[in-house]
């Protein structure tokens, strides 16, 4: 419908408009109204706060239905659900030039043995604005609830007291317009007030035009699965939550924390340079640390049944006492080498390739006892060209050295 022209820019989660909107939609209201077939008397054409507030739209104002109106036969072209929800948008923009919904409410307090027990009922004066859209009949406790019998001050009741049993549920699981609530609400899980203020100034991690692609992309990769929009997560999906499970990748910390400089740098305060080079040190400092963090983690991975082992695994080999903490052991990782006191806060590595040469347990053990290796023959410019030195090991870093 947007690429129709007939509906404003859909990706937006505005619930406002600005004067300019208004008074084109005020000038066409009786086009409108014959479009769905419900003519009504105008109550007012002056803009009202709750629907129009500049201050309060962001990059796109509300969806509203645009300056063409469409003719009677381009409406009845429309698919089904096309025309059901372009009408939906016409009666909502509507309702804001009909009469207010109108009701009496009346609260009852009864006290029983000392105790307030509270009541309420209510009777629809002027349906209103209400008149525009289809009531659905009502449902569980609506359905039963009866109207309120004539009561006067302080009469005397009778109360029917019980106890009623029941057991707590588990949460139920999670539909993928959930997620999205959640992405925009996820502000309420962090802990420090601050990062939950910025998390709801901008509506969370993502934005109303990127969060469902963030859904699609995790569905796409295996991380979930979706079943008559039931969300579950797989066992791909459980391995990636247990190995980045309190580091700042699984918390909405990091965003809070990226925004907050973003908006120094909006307010001058800051500059595009700084940002992307602490961006780069928080990518390459993961590099450094989350390959040892999963080394240390007991993950347990579930491969298909028809393999003969349940789970993936490998022996780690001892090479040398650490030269860094002088505790801990480094041992001969799948891809590296590391130090085995890593939970204690030791975080020395060793690559398992360097500059495109594997280093031998050898070559590590010397580098761990005496500081430096042997000549090592075959390493790989950037540019290509091949090349000898000996390995130094300084301050925890290695250096090349020419001999």
């Amino acid at each position: 419908m947007y690429e129709k022209k007939l509906v404003s820019y859909p990706r937006t989660d505005t619930r406002h408009i600005t004067p300019s909107e208004f008074n084109y939609l005020a000038a066409s209201v009786e086009k409108y109204q014959e479009l769905i077939g419900q003519p009504f008397e105008i109550a007012s054409k002056t803009p009202k706060k709750r629907f129009v507030d500049s201050s309060k739209v962001q990059e796109h104002y509300a969806i509203i239905p645009t300056k063409k109106v469409p003719t009677a036969a381009t409406i009845a072209r429309l698919a089904p659900l096309e025309r059901n929800l372009y009408e939906e948008v016409v009666r909502t923009a509507l309702a804001m030039f009909h009469r207010d919904y109108l009701y009496t409410e009346t609260k009852v307090t009864t006290d029983v043995n000392g105790l307030p027990f509270f009541t309420t009922g209510k009777t629809e004066v002027d349906k209103g604005w209400k008149e525009l859209f289809a009531t659905p009949p009502k449902k569980g406790k609506e359905a039963d609830e009866p109207a309120l019998p004539p009561l006067e001050q302080n009469e005397t009741v009778q109360s029917e007291i019980g106890i009623k049993e029941g057991a707590t549920q588990p949460p139920k699981p999670y539909t993928e317009g959930q997620l999205i609530a959640m992405m925009k609400t996820c502000g309420k899980l962090v802990e420090d007030q601050t990062e939950t203020d910025i998390l709801k100034e901008i509506e969370g991690l993502g934005t109303e035009a990127t969060r469902s692609n963030i859904i699609e992309t995790i569905k796409k990769h295996g991380y979930i699965s979706v079943t008559k929009n039931i969300v579950s997560i797989t066992d791909k999906g459980r391995v990636l939550c247990q190995s980045i499970e309190g580091s700042l990748l699984a918390s909405p910390s990091m965003t809070a924390k990226w925004e907050t400089y973003l908006k120094k740098i909006g307010n001058g305060e800051g500059t595009g340079q700084h940002f992307l080079g602490s961006v780069s040190k928080f990518i390459y400092k993961l590099l450094e640390d989350v390959p040892v963090q999963l080394e240390q983690q007991k993950i347990d991975i579930v491969l298909p049944p028809s393999k003969s082992s349940s789970r993936k695994s490998y022996t780690a080999t001892e090479v040398a006492p650490c030269p860094k903490c002088g505790n801990g052991m480094i041992v001969a990782r799948k891809e590296f080498y590391g130090c085995s006191n890593y939970k204690n806060g030791c975080k020395q590595t060793f690559p398992g390739k360097f500059l495109k040469k594997n280093l031998t347990q050898a070559q590590v053990k010397l580098l761990c006892t005496k500081g430096k290796t042997n000549v090592i023959k075959g390493f790989t410019h950037a540019n290509g060209q091949k090349f000898d030195a000996m390995l130094e090991l300084k301050e925890g870093k290695l250096n090349l050295v020419f001999v």
